[in-house]
């Protein structure tokens, strides 16, 4: 079965979000979080603060992005069910960093600055940081619900909320590295390198797809 093409309306709407979080992050960036108002996101985007709630119900989320969330979900679905809970989480992680920081040669895509601005505000604001901890957490439930049939029972379920926190805050520490050198280093490299380190060599190589 051919999978569902969005709706012009559906399009529409993912372009609107796109443009107000664009806005919101590049003022963030230049001014400081809590200079900026929703009210001269609203104005930047040339949208209404009323457009602004639709899409974004609180400040905190015009910097939160959803999209690695889904990736990382469907890619751990999507992993063979025979291999170890660490590779399949650790691989997933390691793919969708790879199809969200795409690189034209060497510098670095716009979605991967768009990354690196959303993570440094994270990381620089208490109160994103707060709602960065809730997503992590909202995350390894993601994973652990992808793992299906693999999870029925509360021993299995428990190794994989253990393995998927492991795999997380290995990620959490590369992604940090990644905004402390200014993106210099890839970032699916340095996931991988810190899933070498905590788990070994060879559950990470064998994460990755062939």
């Amino acid at each position: 079965m051919s999978e569902r093409r969005p709706t012009l309306r559906e399009r529409q709407r993912s372009e609107t979000r796109r443009v107000i979080q664009a806005h919101a992050v590049r003022l963030f960036t230049d001014r400081g979080y809590d200079a900026v108002t929703v009210a001269d996101v609203a104005k930047a985007a040339d949208v209404s603060a009323m457009t602004v709630f639709r899409h974004f119900p609180t400040k905190e989320d015009l910097v939160l992005i959803d999209q690695p969330a889904r990736l990382i979900a469907e890619r751990v679905a999507a992993s063979p069910a025979t291999h170890p809970l660490v590779r399949r989480v650790g691989g997933a992680l390691v793919d969708a960093a790879t199809a969200l920081t795409g690189r034209d040669g060497d510098e670095p895509a716009a979605n991967e600055r768009f990354l690196l601005d959303c993570l440094r505000l994270m990381v620089s604001t208490p109160a994103l940081r707060a709602r960065h901890l809730d997503s992590q957490y909202a995350l390894q439930q993601a994973i652990v619900d992808a793992l299906g049939d693999d999870t029925a029972d509360p021993d299995t379920a428990f190794r994989a909320q253990a393995a998927t926190g492991a795999c997380l805050a290995a990620m959490h520490t590369a992604l940090t590295r990644w905004a402390e050198d200014n993106g210099q280093t890839e970032l699916p490299e340095l996931i991988a390198r810190a899933l070498a380190a905590s788990f070994g060599d060879d559950v990470v190589a064998t994460g990755r797809r062939d």
